[in-house]
């Protein structure tokens, strides 16, 4: 039973399962692994239910998103030991004013929090998961990954064409970042148990809508096995 089935209508299904939608693309050759925007905003300090959690971080997700943390651990532990590219995500650290914030001051009461010092040291990738040397930072402003970075160049400089995406939220920013990834022509995963969000359906329908259209979502373990399974020597150490 997929993670999603218990939200979708016996016509979803129906329409879903005669339309061809959903078949697996696969992997390619050349892997990287994305690391979207898993920083103490999107988790808070230490795991504690999500209603207290986003009492201090107003984005947070909660134990959900500690869970996601951990589960990522593991699968960086893997893609180090094969020198996988490997890139984080974070927001943009200017967020002073409403013109460097754009526009998500229209869509939270709470968007004043994110123009203090506070904010900025919390919008640090979590230690459980922290790059080390070799691993990229990417600051964004926008969901997508690929939105006004150099991310493309730098994934088509190692030769990519594997995309391994995690991080948060499953609804906004992965999904943003899966979409463009697709449009870009590249091989996409989604490691289920990688990423999470604060919605319960959100994350849910979105992992199905991906799963159906724009990306393999796959367990932890086959992600694992996929990349154990890699040459030792497919990129060099030094990235």
């Amino acid at each position: 039973m997929a993670t999603w089935d218990d939200i979708l209508t016996p016509r979803d299904k129906e329409v879903f399962a005669l339309s061809g939608f959903g078949k697996r693309a696969g992997f390619g050759q050349r892997p990287a692994l994305l690391i979207i925007d898993v920083n103490y905003n999107f988790v808070g300090d230490k795991p504690e239910p999500i209603l207290e959690s986003v009492k201090r971080f107003r984005t947070s997700c909660g134990e959900e998103g500690w869970q996601g943390v951990y589960n990522i651990r593991e699968l960086l532990i893997e893609a180090r030991k094969k020198h996988l590219p490997t890139f984080y995500t974070t927001a943009e650290e200017n967020r002073s004013n409403t013109v460097t914030i754009g526009g998500w001051h229209a869509k939270s009461s709470r968007t004043h929090e994110d123009m203090t010092d506070a904010w900025a040291k919390t919008n640090a990738i979590v230690a459980e998961i922290a790059p080390q040397t070799g691993d990229i930072l990417v600051h964004k402003q926008k969901p997508s990954a690929f939105f006004g970075t150099p991310l493309m160049s730098m994934l088509t400089e190692v030769h990519a064409d594997t995309l391994l995406v995690t991080g948060t939220t499953t609804s906004g920013c992965v999904r943003a970042s899966v979409i463009d990834a697709f449009s870009y022509n590249l091989k996409v995963s989604v490691i289920e148990e990688c990423v999470f969000d604060r919605g319960q359906a959100s994350h849910k329908i979105n992992l199905f809508d991906m799963a159906m259209k724009y990306a393999d979502v796959i367990p932890l373990k086959e992600a694992v096995d996929y990349i154990r399974g890699l040459p030792n020597n497919l990129f060099a150490p030094a990235l």
